[in-house]
């Protein structure tokens, strides 16, 4: 009987071994809703028709409708990027706030681009500035502001955490960065080859938030191996685009299953280590708790 053939990296197969978990996580991450959906989307519609409406009503009248528009749209813009970084935020175990409030920015800017429209009418200033500020305020009301305070774990200094914020930070950043350079050859497999190696190094990321003492052994791992990763990856989808080698397709996948292999053993060692202290501290308690007279069943 005829058999399909096919392997671990090939077109629809799941991946087996010690990544298996972290990719099958990744690929439910990334199923996730877009924290920018229709609401977001439907933001755009008003400038495009005050645009359409200025046309054929005096220069004036078309410069103040064109202007209003254009801050309709870069309040679009802003509300998009900032429901994207809140979610960003509250996914993470230790984040910094956002250093732009781009949701209060986008209120303000909506605001004033509903003061400009309601102008180009009959509502006068007076009006046009209670239409802008109605405005506003429905929208900080349906969007609501950004985090204003960093988020943070009991227990653990402010600089450690800040530290690792920012590690996490630029090692997102080296993350999406080998993803965009893979999805430009628009090669399925790659894809998933490449989102098991993303899966394994945001699981030692959610490792090093959820215990930041791992910081100092991991941050060789994030910043400088990931950064050459990018750098090579970015090399590779360069090369590949154009010439299609076969050779530098098999180097690069052997790059990546040697990156697997060190991200996936040093956070294997991480987690396990952890465990160790917990039991450490374990029997500490239970023999202090012995010498009082008290014993545990």
């Amino acid at each position: 009987m005829a058999e399909k053939f096919g392997g671990r990296y090939s077109p629809g197969a799941q991946p087996k071994g010690p990544q298996a978990e972290a990719v099958r996580q990744a690929v439910a991450e990334d199923r996730q809703v877009d924290a920018a959906g229709a609401k977001a989307n439907l933001m755009l519609v008003p400038p495009v028709v005050l645009a359409v409406l200025s046309f054929g009503q005096g220069p004036l009248v078309l410069a103040t409708g064109l202007a209003g528009a254009a801050s309709l749209v870069l309040a679009a813009w802003l509300l998009r990027e900032g429901l994207r970084a809140r979610a960003a935020f509250a996914h993470r175990t230790v984040a910094r706030r956002p250093a732009v409030p781009r949701l209060i920015l986008a209120a303000i800017l909506c605001a004033a681009g509903t003061v400009l429209a309601a102008w180009t009418g009959a509502a006068g200033l007076p009006g046009s500035l209670l239409y802008g500020i109605i405005a506003g305020a429905l929208h900080l009301a349906a969007f609501g502001i950004d985090p204003l305070a960093d988020k943070r774990m009991e227990g653990i200094d402010t600089f450690q955490q800040d530290r690792v914020a920012r590690v996490v930070q630029e090692a997102e950043g080296y993350l999406a960065a080998i993803r965009d350079h893979i999805a430009s050859l628009g090669d399925r497999v790659l894809d998933l080859r490449v989102t098991s190696f993303l899966a394994l190094a945001r699981k030692m990321i959610r490792t090093v938030e959820q215990d930041p003492r791992d910081l100092t052994e991991a941050r060789r791992f994030l910043v400088v191996y990931l950064m050459g990763a990018r750098d090579a990856t970015a090399r590779f989808a360069a090369v590949y685009n154009r010439t299609k080698d076969a050779q530098a397709r098999s180097d690069y996948e052997a790059l990546l299953g040697d990156l697997e292999t060190n991200f996936a053993a040093r956070t294997d060692k991480m987690l396990s280590g952890g465990k160790e202290d917990m039991d450490l501290e374990i029997k500490v308690l239970r023999d202090r708790l012995g010498r009082e007279g008290v014993r545990s069943a």
